[in-house]
């Protein structure tokens, strides 16, 4: 897979596909992060990406030019399967969406700054726009490392036991159920017996059981699914 990240602010993305799983992941060549400034698309001497929004308001708008610039040299270079913008004013990321964009091979990720882009940007580039959550952030590049951790991890070789993801948080509309390690009695708290049993189809039933009934009481929302 490989990822193609828009942004004004490059080095702080940088930090987050250096270290852990991710890194091994690129560092294998199981997929490939590229960061594109958008300040060397800008206009004019001053590399210019912002103007005031018509109709007057508060905060700046990112141009369509730069924008337009970078992604239809990228699209020239390769076809793309999506182009995300990140933005709050999407529909939230789950691990439903995770799952489909892990079986894609390119994708562009346009972050979000300023006040937003220039609508134009939205109605004729992107494919899909995503939210992290129901806040703001100051810009969408942490939200683009977010995206792309849930994503890259779930291709297959980058988690050392490929079935992890499967039984991770949300695959199901689930919650995850407890877990535990050594020691089973620390200091009088005890892991469950059930767990010491050996009886896997036994723990398999109460992990499923300890999964609907966090859900129950954590997200009621998710059994609505």
């Amino acid at each position: 897979m490989r990822i193609d990240i828009i942004t004004v602010a490059p080095d702080l993305l940088k930090s987050p596909f250096e270290h852990s799983i991710i890194k091994r992941a690129i560092d294998k060549g199981i997929a490939e992060v590229h960061f594109h400034n958008l300040r060397e698309y800008g206009l004019g001497n001053y590399r210019q990406l912002d103007d005031t929004q018509f109709g007057g308001g508060a905060g700046m708008v990112l141009m369509i030019e730069p924008i337009d610039s970078c992604i239809s040299k990228l699209q020239a270079e390769r076809n793309y399967d999506e182009i995300i913008y990140m933005t709050p004013d999407a529909k939230t990321l789950n691990q439903s969406t995770a799952n489909t964009l892990s079986l894609k091979e390119n994708i562009i990720i346009l972050t979000g700054h300023y006040k937003g882009v220039d609508q134009r940007v939205r109605d004729k580039f992107i494919t899909k726009e995503i939210s992290i959550g129901d806040y703001v952030l100051t810009g969408g590049e942490l939200a683009a490392a977010v995206l792309c951790d849930a994503v890259i991890r779930l291709i297959p070789g980058v988690l050392g036991d490929e079935t992890s993801a499967l039984t991770d948080s949300f695959q199901d509309n689930l919650l995850s159920p407890p877990v535990y390690t050594r020691p089973s009695n620390y200091k009088g708290m005890q892991v469950p017996e059930i767990l010491l049993s050996g009886n896997f189809p036994k723990i398999e039933e109460w992990r499923s059981d300890k999964a609907y009934e966090r859900t129950q009481k954590i997200r009621p929302d998710l059994l609505d699914q």
